[in-house]
């Protein structure tokens, strides 16, 4: 009896240093983990913001891919929610409090099972050489049995750390794919309105034109806003010839204007006049290096339907978007035509 009367003393005496170590332990916390991310930043801002895309990357519902997802009607942007519920992420829901575009946002996130608490979830975005530097990070306080349930399992750090490591890995992954979707589309027989336009022209090899395309595109757009000129519609390229087995292109980057233009002697920019034609219209969506399979699918289309390219008439390619106003390359939007009889 009276060594139980001991065991149970020892076990009190346990009981209570264990609550004053759990007392004594830092109650607030502050976890973040940092990554570059190889995208443009508005590209990562744009698929953080909206709790529709966190199932492809996030750490936690990987864990429990089954687990009930509740998105409310606005998933992005300040005031956006969602809501989870499952066996090993227990219950709890996440709502966006501030954004700042490109910038930062700031989340709460409540946790109803396995117990109650609150943390707050913050994202900084910065613009860096190879992409946008992430930082994501969850701070807050520890009630009692919070911290009693980290001393156990070895503290935020080790209990969270790797999940935000974990996450910001797999939002970068999963970038990459998108960012790499591209599509082709042959939309058939159609009529090219043509119209004027200004432009300027050169030759060169073929592994040049990549090059030689980037720094003469701006320089009609240029001309034009320098002196006033309204475009009427989006820059192009017309290939005059293209011939792979001699390694030569001849090709003029343009912009479309209303009316004839008298450009200045010696800048460089002529005006030039297409005539409406039939032709054969190609859509690529997605970056522009998949442009060789868009125009092996173009012809390709006009040989399976027994269509017949216009000698001597420029093959055109029109660009509708632009890297700056559209920086994911899956968005990017190009239209080929090629002149058929």
């Amino acid at each position: 009896m009276k060594a139980l009367k001991y065991i149970l003393l020892l076990l009190l005496l346990i009981i209570v240093a264990g609550a004053i170590y759990i007392a004594t332990l830092e109650g607030s916390y502050d976890i973040k983990r940092t990554k570059v991310v190889k995208a443009p930043i508005q590209v990562v801002y744009n698929n953080v913001n909206d709790y529709a895309n966190w199932p492809e990357w996030s750490p936690w519902i990987e864990q429990e891919p089954t687990a009930a997802l509740i998105f409310a009607e606005k998933t992005s942007g300040e005031g956006a929610s969602y809501a989870w519920n499952g066996k090993i992420l227990g219950e709890g829901s996440m709502e966006t409090l501030e954004t700042k575009a490109n910038e930062s946002i700031n989340q709460k996130i409540t946790f109803i099972k396995p117990w109650e608490s609150q943390s707050d979830i913050y994202w900084d975005f910065k613009p860096v050489d190879d992409g946008t530097e992430v930082t994501w990070g969850m701070k807050g306080e520890l009630d009692f049995m919070s911290r009693a349930f980290m001393a156990f399992s070895g503290g935020m750090e080790k209990e969270v750390g790797p999940d935000y490591e974990r996450g910001l890995f797999k939002l970068d992954s999963v970038l990459q794919v998108h960012m790499k979707k591209y599509s082709v589309t042959v939309n058939g027989e159609t009529t090219h309105g043509g119209g004027y336009y200004l432009y300027t022209t050169t030759s060169c090899k073929i592994d040049e034109l990549g090059a030689k395309m980037q720094e003469m595109l701006p320089q009609a757009g240029m001309y034009a806003q320098k002196n006033k000129i309204q475009m009427a519609g989006a820059p192009f390229t017309l290939y005059h010839k293209y011939d792979e087995e001699n390694n030569a292109v001849i090709f003029s980057c343009a912009v479309p204007v209303s009316e004839r233009v008298i450009t200045e002697p010696g800048s460089g920019i002529q005006t030039g006049m297409l005539k409406p034609f039939k032709a054969i219209k190609t859509t690529l969506k997605g970056n522009y290096e998949n442009s060789k399979e868009a125009w092996e699918t173009a012809y390709k289309y006009l040989a399976d339907n027994k269509l017949e390219q216009i000698v001597g008439s420029a093959a055109i390619e029109v660009y509708l978007t632009d890297a700056m106003n559209t920086p994911n390359p899956a968005d990017w939007l190009t239209e080929i035509y090629i002149p058929i009889k």
